[in-house]
């Protein structure tokens, strides 16, 4: 495959099988992660970012002199600044100070401009901070991926066909971690249409809203809300499984000593739901998680010990 952009690597990530000889299930049944963290700039997200870009310029609210700005825990604003590269555009998130160092400096290293906001005033802070300055800024275009319908979107026409193609429509359960609600509303939303028995378990740290417990810090990044994604207004959630930020990085670590899976602490928390989910179902059915970034953006935060 011989490419001239990065962003045509985007996409057609592989799925890894995981069976009873490698963890506890019923008999016959599976586990598929896809494994999105393979993606050029390691996460999910280049998806998001690549269409949010494309739908932009198709709608007039971007051209060529457009500053992209956004409020971002790293990964959004990755695969944001990984596509503006192709069209030169310039890029500024807002970040709250906790999070990752390592993606803070990959958004530096791909062009952009990084504005703290405190960490105790969290993704809501820095969405306050985002629309001041898109008000400020003279041609800008503020995505909002928490509120874009184009969010979802992203992942209803990439993801979740996907999916569907490279199992032949065979899921019985979806399961992922909930963010924005992006990923998960865009990508179950497909699979629902296609099969309407599926299951759809959402995942979140402790410290998370949905499951309704109280809001505060985790350690577990990407993953998490302090509000409920308008996103998820729409669908039938069948269950929400809450993981704590051991459970969650004991499954990362041993994702990498067990099957040199390097991803980040999302993933560990969604594979650790999705064997709860293959566990309580009976023998023979098919479970898809989602492993959405690396754990290379994630060391300075003791990932592994």
């Amino acid at each position: 495959m011989i490419i001239t952009s990065i962003t045509e690597a985007i996409g057609q990530t592989p799925l890894y099988q995981f069976t009873a000889k490698d963890y506890p299930m019923p008999k016959g049944s599976t586990i598929y992660a896809k494994l999105e963290y393979l993606n050029p700039g390691g996460s999910i997200k280049d998806r998001l970012g690549h269409y949010l870009l494309l739908n932009g310029f198709a709608s007039g609210k971007i051209t060529k002199d457009t500053v992209i700005i956004e409020p971002t825990a790293g990964n959004t604003g990755i695969g944001l600044a990984l596509s503006a590269l192709k069209y030169q555009l310039k890029t500024i998130f807002v970040v709250p100070e906790k999070f990752s160092i390592e993606k803070q400096q990959l958004m530096k290293a791909l062009g952009a401009t990084i504005i703290h906001t405190p960490s105790e005033d969290g993704i809501k802070g820095a969405i306050e901070k985002s629309k001041i300055l898109a008000a400020e800024i003279e041609n800008s275009y503020l995505p909002l991926q928490f509120e874009n319908p184009d969010n979802p979107a992203a992942y209803y026409h990439t993801l979740g066909s996907e999916l569907f193609q490279e199992l032949n429509g065979s899921i019985d359960s979806f399961v992922a971690g909930i963010g924005s609600g992006g990923t998960f509303a865009g990508t179950a939303t497909f699979l629902k249409e296609q099969l309407p028995d599926i299951r759809l378990i959402g995942v979140e740290p402790e410290g998370s809203i949905l499951n309704g417990g109280p809001s505060h810090s985790h350690e577990i990044e990407g993953i998490g809300v302090e509000f409920v994604p308008p996103f998820l207004s729409s669908l039938t959630i069948d269950q929400f499984e809450t993981i704590s930020d051991q459970e969650g990085f004991d499954f990362t670590r041993q994702l990498a000593k067990n099957q040199a899976l390097l991803v980040g602490s999302s993933s560990g928390a969604a594979f650790a739901a999705a064997l709860k989910e293959i566990q309580r179902l009976p023998q023979g059915q098919r479970v898809v998680t989602i492993f959405p970034d690396a754990a290379d953006r994630y060391l300075s935060k003791h990932i592994y010990p």
